[in-house]
């Protein structure tokens, strides 16, 4: 005991009492997803407050010398009986009420019930400290250590924070037509039930317009229920903007819908408006579900498994490496689905996985908040096989032996999505996204965080080469941008069951008429040919800005693959506007090959016999020994441009590339560059002091350059940066950010390169690093989404795993038995070396 009290004194200075603010990890291990429920447990370290599984603790306390940490168990508890009468004293669990979180009538956070233990553990030999031995003490080491226990249990933990934060999804605002809405004395008597659509006669869903007492059935969800869209015709038709939902009207209120407004709303005049149509609002009673209780519904049986593809079969669970299921976090589908193909991917299990133990001994003292650590963490979680195992049943007895059931106890990619997300407007949020942009966003963060050493996200790095021909002059110019994914257009018009698609839309049409419901449409079969041909069609360029006709005039524009990638990912565009600009999805079947053959596709660069268009002459630059005046540019050009929208300095280099030639030689430039990765970057002259390789390193501020050189640039890197943004630290860190590349191949771009090679139009552009061979592939991933939008629905991915299809659906991870090929929206296909 005395031992343990001397140690406690020695170590007091090291145990920190948690202050608002303070980040506090108690339910996630830094480097693995260990945690409280796991073998033994979770040690928070008691002066950062980063935890630890049992694993990694030992390694903590041999970098840090930290030796006081709070070591976490949680047992479950046994359910024994079901949750309507749990029989133990405690009142039987509430079903949701109001679609919120964290808040009375919501859904509750803690989904299943443990016994916690806390003790005081002392390194390296992990004696344990009890509050017998506490009581024992002094008091400045009793009272230091006890504040410090008690602020780390009553803390919450970072990703219960992120995960779960106060929401209410009903709060709802007062129309801004409720107080003057207009309702037509055309003697309309709305009767207290008996109500059918006034055009289909549907007799469920609908809605009462409170401008006409028109009653018309609601929207048509993306499974063909609910409504036939009426009651939306008709404000389309007419613009009277509130609906109430029929069989929600109580005296406490109901459902209103602003179709302006594009939301649910407050009425305070509702009684008032409902009399107007002889409801009586005080005598009504509820015979329909509210919207809220519909999304309340939904929200709980996300997750099953008969509403996703292959729900009709009885699919064999898998478990063991590579087979690790993912927890959704709250509309995470997209997130979980692009990260299980992902780490399919060599590259990315060299990078992360096989280096894990370099990567997690160089890891900062905050692991938390570094992205190889936490991607590495990530990878090993999702392909050592530690966590693919069968989740026990919440009603179970722990020590009993059951069947396993479908979901498995996985990992929950909680630290991994905060920081991914970090300061992203959508990426941070529970919000529903879509997969193909979280997908470019983390390549683009592989890309920044991985400035030296091998970069994996070069396996899907590819050019493309665009040819433009001037149609009056026959002459051609070359360009070439880096890709990451191929977007393939879906032409409606080569459906190969047209017959049957437009014998469908005259039923349709007909039952509109005639107040008929429709019946279920088919879906429209495309040839993947079809759509391959769409992509490499030739553009017309009706626009076109000529340097050989000094002129505008018609060009066409042709793509082709400059080269090819070792991983080809192939999106398709199934979601487009309507005429009404609302996001609509197409329902296509598209025969996505097993294997694909792009060998014809590749770019031949400039032919025998072509001519180039002649490259627009920018104005006079100055010597490096005379002095630099700043170029005349035409301002009502420039004012122009910035009109439209572009930014300002991109727009003084459109002026100043095109000589001046007026607004048209602009634009074209402007169109012709968007994609660069400098476009709004400053115009910078190649006689000026701000320009690269003539303002000598002494005249570069010293702290900018330390600055910079603390983020892990090099001196070189970092006075380039400076050189070409006026020595402004904070547009220096951003040019910096978007030069990766260029950076990286400084060597090899400012000197392995000879101005006259005669390939000049096949090299790829500076600092891009990419890799070439065959256009042969083979299909061994694919994303799927379930919906009517990017923004809600399901994600779900099948991965082809030793010649069997492996269908992941966030814990579930089952053998396939029919991979909906057809109806993916992401196709991940890899190199076939012959």
């Amino acid at each position: 005991m005395t031992e343990v009290s001397e140690i406690l004194k020695s170590v007091l200075s090291t145990i920190r009492v948690p202050r608002p603010g303070d980040r506090v990890h108690k339910d996630e291990c830094a480097f693995s997803f260990a945690s409280p429920e796991s073998d033994g447990g979770l040690y928070v370290c008691m002066n950062s407050f980063l935890g630890f599984g049992s694993k990694y603790v030992e390694r903590h306390h041999a970098k840090t010398g930290q030796r006081a940490y709070l070591h976490i168990t949680r047992t479950r508890k046994t359910q024994k009986e079901d949750d309507s009468n749990s029989g133990s004293g405690d009142p039987p669990k509430k079903k949701p009420t109001r679609l919120a979180i964290g808040i009375e009538g919501g859904f509750d956070v803690e989904q299943e019930q443990y016994e916690e233990e806390v003790k005081l553990v002392l390194f390296p030999d992990r004696q344990e400290v009890t509050s017998d031995d506490l009581a024992s003490m002094s008091d400045v080491v009793r009272e230091r250590v006890s504040l410090s226990m008690a602020g780390l249990q009553a803390a919450d933990s970072v990703s219960h924070t992120l995960q779960v934060q106060q929401w209410d999804g009903e709060v709802r605002q007062e129309s801004k037509h409720a107080a003057e809405l207009k309702q037509l004395d055309n003697g309309v008597k709305i009767p207290p039930c008996g109500w059918r659509c006034e055009v289909c006669d549907l007799q469920e869903n609908l809605w009462m317009n409170l401008t006409d007492g028109k009653v018309l059935c609601g929207r048509r969800y993306f499974d063909g229920s609910g409504g036939n869209n009426h009651a939306l015709l008709h404000y389309q038709q007419t613009g009277y903007p509130l609906a109430v939902k029929l069989g929600t009207i109580t005296p406490d209120g109901a459902d209103v819908y602003s179709y302006d407004e594009d939301d649910m709303v407050l009425d305070s005049k509702l009684p008032e408006h409902l009399s107007h149509f002889g409801i009586d609002m005080m005598t009504m009673e509820k015979t329909e579900r509210t919207m809220t209780e519909l999304e309340i519904a939904v929200n709980q049986r996300v997750g099953e498994w008969e509403v996703i593809q292959e729900s009709g079969t009885t699919l064999r669970p898998l478990w063991g490496p590579g087979l690790t299921g993912m927890k959704n976090l709250g509309n995470s589908c997209y997130l979980n689905s692009v990260m299980q193909v992902l780490f399919t991917i060599p590259d990315f299990q060299t990078k992360y996985v096989s280096n894990i133990d370099k990567i997690f001994n160089e890891a900062p003292s905050d692991p938390t908040q570094d992205f190889k650590t936490q991607v590495a963490k990530l990878g090993y979680g999702l392909l050592s096989g530690e966590y693919s195992k069968p989740a026990p049943d919440p009603g179970d007895d722990p020590n009993s032996s059951t069947e396993p059931r479908g979901d498995q106890v996985g990992i929950a990619p909680r630290m991994f999505k905060a920081l991914v997300g970090q300061g992203h407007p959508e990426f941070s949020t529970n919000r529903q996204q879509d997969a193909q942009e979280f997908l470019l966003h983390f390549i683009n963060m592989v890309e920044r965080n991985c400035r030296s050493g091998m970069n994996p996200s070069e396996a899907f790095r590819f050019l493309v080469e665009e040819k433009i021909v001037c149609q009056q002059s026959q002459k051609t110019k070359y360009t070439q941008r880096v890709d990451y994914i191929v977007q393939l257009p879906v032409p409606m018009d080569q459906a190969t069951n047209m017959e049957e698609l437009q014998e469908a839309e005259r039923h349709r049409e007909e039952a509109e008429s005639s107040g008929a419901p429709p019946s279920a449409a088919p879906r429209a079969q495309i040839p993947f040919a079809s759509c391959l041909a769409a992509l490499i069609e030739p553009e017309t360029l009706t626009d076109f800005w000529s340097s050989a006709v000094q002129a505008k005039t018609t060009a066409t524009k042709t793509t082709r693959f400059a080269s090819f990638p070792d991983h080809l990912v192939i999106q398709i565009k199934k979601f487009t506007f309507g005429l009404d600009w609302i996001p609509k999805k197409l329902d296509v079947s598209i025969d996505v090959p097993d294997t694909l053959d792009l060998s014809a596709l590749r770019a031949m660069g400039q032919q025998p016999g072509e001519e180039l268009l002649p490259e627009v002459a920018p104005l006079p630059l100055m010597t490096p020994d005379v002095e630099v005046k700043a170029p005349v540019l035409d301002d009502s050009t420039v004012s122009q441009l910035c009109e439209m929208g572009f930014p300002l300095e991109a727009c003084r280099k459109a002026v100043y590339y095109t000589g001046n030639t007026g607004i048209d030689a602009a634009m074209n430039w402007v169109m012709g560059h968007m994609e660069d990765s400098d476009f709004s970057a400053p115009l910078v002259l190649a006689g000026s002091s701000s320009a690269p390789g003539t303002t000598p390193t002494e005249s570069l501020p010293e702290e900018h350059l330390v600055t910079i050189v603390s983020m892990g640039f090099s001196r070189d890197q970092a006075t380039r940066a400076l050189r070409a943004t006026n020595n402004v630290l904070e547009r220096a860190v951003d040019w910096i950010f978007s030069h990766l590349d260029d950076l990286e191949s400084m060597d090899v771009s400012e000197g392995g390169r000879s101005g006259g090679e005669s390939e000049a139009s096949r090299e790829p552009p500076p600092g891009a690093r990419v890799r070439d061979g065959t256009g042969k592939y083979e299909l061994f991933a694919f994303i799927s989404h379930m919906g009517t939008s990017t923004m809600c629905g399901h994600y779900v991915c099948h991965i082809k795993k030793d010649q069997q299809w492996v269908i992941f659906n966030d814990q579930k991870v089952c053998a396939s038995e029919k991979p909906p090929k057809d109806l993916g929206y992401l196709y991940f296909y890899r190199r076939v070396v012959e």
